[in-house]
C-alpha cells in the first residue's frame, strides 16, 4: 500500500506515492528521481544524505518522509541558481571545483548542503565554525583542508556579490 504525499522540493510542489516506511532519501532518489542526495549508511552517521528542511540541515536517511510534508526540502539539485544567476552553479559548487575539494564525490552533496546552511546564517565563518558545521559529514578521500578552503572561498565570493 502506498501513501500519496504532497511535498515541496527545490521550490516545486510535487506529489509522491510512497510506501509508508520510506524515508526522505528513499523518496527523493527512488520516487522523485533526485539522485544527487546520496544514500550511504542509512543510520544517520555519515552525512551523505544531508538535505535542507526549511533551511536547516537534516539527515534524510533517518527522516520519515511524512515529516517533510508542509516543509521546504532543498537538495543539491536545488542549489543551481541559488545565490547566483539562474542556471549557474552555486558559488560553493564552483569553489569545490576550483579548490579540488571533491575526489570520489560521494560525500560532496551532503557537505555542500551543510555548508550552504552555514553560509546562509553566517557569511563570515571561521575555520573552526566551518569544521563544526561540517562535523556530521564524513569524507574518506580528501581529508578536510580543501573542503574548508572551498567553503572559505565561497564565503568570500558570496560577500563580494552581496556588496
Amino acid at each position: 500500500m502506498r501513501e500519496l504525499l504532497t511535498l515541496r522540493v527545490n521550490g516545486l510542489e510535487v506529489e509522491a506515492a510512497v510506501p509508508p516506511h520510506f524515508t526522505l532519501v528513499e523518496t527523493l532518489r527512488y520516487v522523485l528521481g533526485l539522485t544527487g542526495t546520496k544514500q550511504g549508511c542509512d543510520k544517520g552517521d555519515c552525512g551523505a544524505c544531508t538535505v535542507l528542511l526549511d533551511g536547516v540541515p537534516v539527515l534524510s536517511c533517518i527522516l520519515p518522509v511524512q515529516e517533510a510534508v508542509d516543509h521546504e526540502v532543498t537538495t543539491v539539485e536545488g542549489l543551481v541558481g541559488r545565490g547566483t544567476a539562474p542556471g549557474e552553479p552555486h558559488p560553493l559548487q564552483r569553489a569545490f571545483d576550483e579548490c579540488g575539494a571533491a575526489q570520489c564525490g560521494f560525500c560532496t552533496p551532503g557537505i555542500l548542503m551543510s555548508a550552504v546552511a552555514l553560509l546562509e546564517r553566517n557569511p563570515r565563518p571561521s575555520r573552526q565554525e566551518i569544521a563544526a558545521a561540517l562535523s556530521g559529514n564524513l569524507c574518506r578521500c580528501t581529508g578536510y583542508t580543501k573542503i574548508y578552503e572551498a567553503v572559505e572561498r565561497a564565503a568570500a565570493r558570496l560577500r563580494e556579490d552581496a556588496s
